[in-house]
């Protein structure tokens, strides 16, 4: 029996593929939710409220009214906020334990590696000061290599751990940006095809839309105040 959502999820969000991983999964559920947006170019994440939900003060976050016991939960983390809405609503994680252990796994998989190394690669060759070739080689070639162990899991299936669950949401968004990683596609034609498995999907489409015009208002790579805000924060 399905879980009924009576009261919206609260989204606290900025469009980026982290917050896209939420957005969509949210789409692809069915559930009610209304959208806080957070404009990280702003410092909106620094803010005392927020920063109750989110103490880490990333995006994205939530608030379920209807949480355990009928009382209210916040959620911080992105993979932990997937885990816990497809965990409640019983759809995209599966029940089988040896089934959850490949679903993690592509999770943690994109948590450690996929999303950090890629933001990395985005920082050194868009946003860095200082074009440091070290650097940027050593994080591109590090896309290139993920993206190859992406690209064989998906060699003979069409999901990441089998059915299509929370870990192809969590790294669809990264993977959308392969063109501002410095990568080649059709180097990588199974990745491509999984790209177009996803993005015809319609919970998918609308997902990654929320929020695009205000994301369209912030040009990261020419906003200097923006990247003071973003880059190079010290504990305070």
């Amino acid at each position: 029996m399905s879980t009924v959502q009576n009261k919206p999820i609260e989204l606290y969000y900025w469009t980026t593929p982290n917050g896209w991983k939420i957005s969509v999964l949210l789409e692809e559920l069915g559930v009610p939710y209304n959208v806080h947006m957070i404009n990280i170019g702003a410092g909106d994440q620094f803010k005392d409220e927020f920063l109750e939900i989110s103490p880490n003060n990333k995006i994205p976050a939530i608030v379920d009214p209807e949480g355990p016991g009928g009382e209210p939960i916040s959620v911080f983390e992105s993979a932990a906020i997937m885990k816990y809405l497809a965990k409640k609503f019983d759809k995209f994680y599966p029940s089988d334990e040896r089934a959850q252990v490949k679903v993690d796994e592509w999770l943690f998989w994109q948590m450690g590696g996929f999303g950090p190394m890629l933001g990395q690669n985005h920082h050194f060759n868009k946003y860095a000061p200082e074009k440091l070739p070290y650097a940027m080689k050593r994080y591109t070639d590090e896309t290139h290599r993920l993206y190859g162990v992406l690209n064989k899991r998906l060699a003979d299936q069409d999901y990441v751990a089998g059915e299509y669950s929370i870990a192809d949401i969590a790294i669809y968004g990264w993977a959308t940006l392969w063109e501002g990683q410095g990568m080649d596609i059709a180097e990588f034609p199974h990745v491509k095809a999984w790209l177009d498995r996803l993005g015809a999907r319609e919970a998918v489409q609308k997902g990654m839309e929320v929020g695009k015009e205000e994301r369209e208002k912030l040009n990261l790579a020419t906003d200097k105040d923006a990247q003071k805000v973003l880059f190079n924060q010290r504990s305070k």
